[in-house]
């Protein structure tokens, strides 16, 4: 099983140093990364998240419910509570919060979702499924809060009238709504429910920008990490925990409250137990966000959950 996790894991790490190396050895320039982060944000991940949702079948969406309640949740949660940390013990900005807290509540179900569930539960249309509805509810349902933060936080060093947050909720979830990187995946959530159909050429026409989604943010995160400092100190060590230990462990809480079992159960829990995603550190950079802690959090969670999955695959095998 390590040697599973371990080859799903090479092509990040690999795809990650190349943009670093990029960075480093000047070949691009790491400190200027504008263009490559409007081709990831409003083109390839939109693309990506728009195919995978629109081609998951509403009754196939209604039937993983469960996991779905349990993977919301989990993020929510471990959201909340670790952005009440940042803002209020490690006193960090809101926008800086709002990235790291990204990072650590929404794991790498893009690319890391199939091979672990595949290797555990085997490769089939259910296994895809699930990973494609897991990709699903962290775009629709958990990037807006992150976005909302951001745009909140812009608005108001913009200079203008001083609102409160209720106030402008109404603008800044248009304002989040508006982005590709939310409307993209929600646009095939509403089609998928229509049951409409896309065009086969349309999806075909798409697919090679979709394709390119994954290593193209991987390389975009390696480059930004080739402009910064590895720091590691309290708020990185508390992040890391909480995304490799604390959050699977209210996943599986969960799941027993829930009464599930099986593999809807083993799904849930594997898919929160993943290491960081990159989402919080690239959105941090298009709204000019550094956060050197989140950056921090998704290299060493991506190393260390190469001992944590193991756990919790095992830990899973009876449920």
């Amino acid at each position: 099983m390590t040697y599973v996790i371990v080859h799903a894991l090479a092509p990040i790490f690999v795809i990650m140093l190349l943009g670093f190396y990029a960075g480093k050895a000047k070949m691009v320039d790491n400190k200027n990364v504008s263009l490559l982060n409007i081709l990831v944000m409003d083109f390839a991940l939109p693309a990506a998240l728009f195919t995978a949702t629109v081609q998951t079948p509403w009754s196939g969406i209604v039937g993983q419910a469960p996991l779905i309640v349990v993977l919301v949740l989990a993020m929510w949660i471990a959201y909340a509570a670790f952005y009440f940390l940042c803002t209020k013990v490690f006193r960090k900005s809101p926008q800086d919060a709002a990235v790291l807290t990204l990072t650590v509540a929404l794991p790498n179900y893009a690319a890391l979702g199939l091979p672990i569930l595949g290797s555990v539960l085997g490769e089939s249309s259910g296994t895809s499924l699930s990973v494609a509805v897991s990709i699903a509810c962290g775009s629709v349902l958990m990037t807006p809060f992150c976005l909302l933060i951001l745009e909140r936080e812009k608005a108001r060093e913009s200079g203008g009238e001083q609102k409160s947050s209720l106030a402008m909720l109404p603008v800044l979830m248009w304002r989040s709504v508006t982005k590709p990187i939310v409307w993209g995946p929600l646009l095939g959530v509403v089609l998928s429910a229509l049951g409409i159909r896309m065009p086969e050429l349309l999806l075909s026409t798409i697919k090679p920008l979709g394709l390119s989604a994954t290593a193209s943010a991987l390389f975009l995160t390696g480059l930004i990490l080739s402009a910064r400092r590895l720091q590691i100190n309290k708020a990185v060590v508390v992040a890391s925990l909480t995304k490799l230990l604390i959050q699977p462990l209210i996943a599986w809480g969960l799941v027993i409250a829930l009464g599930l079992h099986g593999q809807i159960a083993v799904t849930a829990i594997l898919m929160i137990a993943l290491s960081a995603g990159f989402f919080g550190v690239v959105f941090g950079n298009r709204f000019g966000v550094a956060s050197p802690d989140a950056e921090a959090v998704l290299l060493i969670s991506s190393v260390l959950c190469i001992l944590t999955l193991p756990l919790f695959i095992s830990l899973t095998s009876g449920i």
